[in-house]
């Protein structure tokens, strides 16, 4: 499976504009260290599958390679924002798949252009593109949110953002359904006792560790949580990591779990605020 990440920040990215934390001070000088709005893409026979589409230079990379598909986890801004201007290219129309949610983002229904949205995935029921399957599972967000599980017959992948905790029912299908990768949201840093809508780093590790995943990234990550970790980088264990903006990930016999991995930035110290997160 080929698997890159597009965007791995959060609602507010990193650097956040105004703010002056190390983590957001360092990605205005190296580009390696900014996060956009979490989305990521993967490819199945040849074509290409968004997740999500909060990139505001969207409609640029379609016209690099136009998608077959494009999977919402949910109609926060941050994950459709893209939409509003791709929408009005020209060609094929394109499928837009996502969780039932009658407002969705108003403006896109009323007037979506070439896109064909097809909204009201059902949890667990699985789709088939092309040769892989993607089965949508339930998260616990402000809005209607899905993850998905995706399966291309030699590897698994579950991509799991926006998300405070996992439902009971996600989690027994993900340890059942036993993924090499997951991929999760873990937004806050340690330092915030009581998240809202994100998963705090302490989170995600315990829901890892109980999944049992033998290799996992980090998404939709704050900047607070970015600068935590350049402050005391030894948080994660061994099959842990942060997931960097352009990285690709290939699982599977073809590639023997190979991860392109960018440049790692230096350290600094760290501030951190409790504001909620979309």
């Amino acid at each position: 499976m080929r698997f890159r990440f597009v965007g791995t920040g959060d609602s507010a990215q990193t650097p956040c504009f105004g703010c002056d934390c190390p983590a957001c001070a360092q990605a205005r000088v190296f580009t390696s260290a900014r996060r956009g709005p979490c989305s990521a893409e993967f490819w199945v026979d040849g074509r290409r599958y968004l997740l999500d589409a909060g990139r505001t230079d969207l409609a640029e990379s379609c016209e690099q390679e136009r998608p077959a598909a494009i999977l919402l986890t949910h109609y926060h801004a941050d994950h459709v924002q893209g939409l509003l201007h791709l929408r009005w290219g020209r060609g094929e129309p394109i499928p837009v798949l996502g969780p039932k949610d009658a407002r969705g983002c108003a403006d896109l229904y009323r007037n979506p252009g070439i896109l064909d949205f097809r909204p009201g995935l059902k949890p667990f029921r699985p789709l088939h593109l092309d040769s892989m399957t993607a089965i949508p599972v339930p998260l616990v967000h402000s809005k209607p949110t899905l993850g998905y599980c995706l399966d291309d017959g030699g590897s698994k992948l579950a991509y799991l953002t926006d998300t405070l905790g996992l439902p009971p029912e996600t989690e027994r299908f993900l340890r059942e359904w036993v993924p090499d990768v997951v991929v999760l949201d873990a937004t806050y840093p340690a330092s915030l006792t009581a998240p809202r809508n994100h998963n705090s780093l302490p989170m995600a590790l315990q829901i890892i560790e109980r999944l049992g995943a033998p290799r996992a990234f980090l998404t939709h990550m704050s900047h607070e949580l970015a600068a935590d970790m350049l402050r005391s980088p030894d948080q994660l264990p061994p099959h842990v990591r942060l997931a960097n903006d352009g990285e690709e990930v290939r699982i599977g016999p073809l590639y023997e779990g190979g991860v392109t991995r960018l440049p790692v930035p230096p350290a600094a110290s760290v501030v951190a605020d409790d504001s909620p997160r979309c």
